[in-house]
């Protein structure tokens, strides 16, 4: 007889996911748990927390791996074009209708399709979504012929559809449906143990893409890097170290290029417990150490450069939503509607 190999813990990190913290350990044995059923997925999470990533992973350990692995961005299309998009359509159906165009569901029949954006999705979409999960059928835009699939769905949302529920938004119903096991991706500030090996894989990565020696992370480097707030996540900790690695010339990295932009005073802001006058006075001691001493309208530049900076850290964390932002803030929110729109920042009244 031979010996039988140990089997990989369920909370061992998965293929292309970076992370050790209990929070990603909780998140990897769940995801191996889900991954062997039939049932439906909600994944959680703000905008560059890998949501794709742990879909993609779904798929590869379920037993629909040999079959399809589609993806839909529902936010990325109009109502008219995502129904095509989604469930097909025969030719002559609507203007440009010029041939049969199969769906994404009929795509992934035997696999998985991901619903990424899931709360962008209209009233009359979602309506057809629900019973493809209730009677896994549907049919084509302009066809009465009825198609059957045997396709799972995991959907990605950035949004707290309870709460989109609340806003008659979103159906109650297709929530239950959709939410059989739902994953929750935390912000990389709540896993701040998984910033230096995040960093260093992200360095490796783009050295070795720019054929250059992959150096070690200074220490240094590293505890501005923890204290920062990181509102973009997972990839906005990627794109700043791959500038560091584009923007250097010859052997050494360019350290102060993988420093987040928002830092003031070579010290990142910290949205949680700093002192915020504090942070206000840094900003503005380097403000009037970096403008020519004879520049006009001071007052207003700053003042618009401390608002921008404020604006800049708290819509993301708001997730982008004007009403949360308006809360968080203070403010009435067409007061916030009105700044943005002047920053030039176009958002949905949502």
């Amino acid at each position: 007889m031979y010996a039988q190999e140990p089997k990989e813990p369920l909370d061992a990190p998965l293929p292309g996911v970076v992370g050790g913290s209990l929070a990603m350990r909780a998140v990897f044995q769940l995801t191996r748990q889900v991954a062997a059923s039939r049932a439906s997925v909600l994944i959680v999470g703000a905008t560059g927390t890998g949501k794709e990533l742990i879909a993609r992973n779904i798929h590869k350990l379920s037993p629909r791996a040999d079959g399809p692995y589609v993806r839909v961005n529902c936010g990325a299309l109009s109502e008219s074009l995502l129904e095509s998009e989604l469930f097909g359509h025969i030719k002559g159906a609507f203007t440009g209708a010029v041939d049969n165009k199969t769906g994404r569901f009929e795509a992934a029949h035997g696999g998985t399709i991901f619903l990424d954006e899931i709360s962008s999705m209209s009233h009359k979409l979602q309506v057809k979504l629900l019973r493809v999960l209730q009677e896994r059928e549907f049919e084509r835009v302009g066809e009465s012929r009825t198609i059957r699939v045997d396709t799972r769905v995991v959907a990605a949302t950035n949004q707290f559809l309870e709460d989109e529920i609340a806003a008659h938004r979103f159906r109650e119903d297709l929530y239950y449906r959709l939410n059989v096991v739902p994953i929750y991706l935390p912000p990389l500030r709540e896993r701040r143990d998984d910033i230096g090996p995040l960093a260093g894989h992200f360095l490796e990565r783009y050295c070795e893409e720019n054929r250059r020696d992959t150096p070690a992370l200074p220490a240094s480097i590293l505890r501005q890097l923890e204290a920062y707030t990181w509102p973009g996540n997972v990839r906005e900790l990627e794109n700043y170290v791959e500038r560091a690695v584009v923007l250097s010339h010859g052997p050494d990295i360019d350290w102060d290029a993988m420093i987040p932009g928002r830092a003031i005073a070579g010290r990142p802001v910290n949205s949680g417990s700093g002192d915020v006058d504090a942070l206000i006075q840094n900003l503005i001691r380097t403000a009037l150490r970096t403008l020519p001493a004879d520049s006009a309208n001071l007052h207003d530049r700053l003042v618009r450069g401390v608002e921008r900076e404020l604006l800049d850290q708290v819509m993301p964390l708001c997730g982008n939503v004007l009403v949360k932002a308006a809360a968080r803030l203070g403010i009435n929110r067409n007061t916030l509607h009105k700044k943005l729109g002047e920053m030039g920042r176009k958002l949905s009244e949502e």
